[in-house]
């Protein structure tokens, strides 16, 4: 049997820096090696915030 592939992209959780534990999901290519960093919408606070990368569980 043929050996399997890595894939070329994985999933990566986005996590609001306001703490209130509100995350978005995103897919990042794996050479990409660079964390993540977004400003985007968190509901919870009703405001754009800072999102950083974590890993998915």
């Amino acid at each position: 049997m043929g050996d399997k592939k890595k894939k070329a992209q994985m999933f990566v959780k986005l996590v609001s820096a306001a703490g209130t534990g509100f995350f978005y999901v995103k897919r990042k290519p794996r050479q990409f090696t660079e964390k993540l960093e977004f400003r985007k919408f968190d509901p919870r606070v009703n405001r754009h915030v800072l999102f950083t990368e974590a890993k998915m569980k």
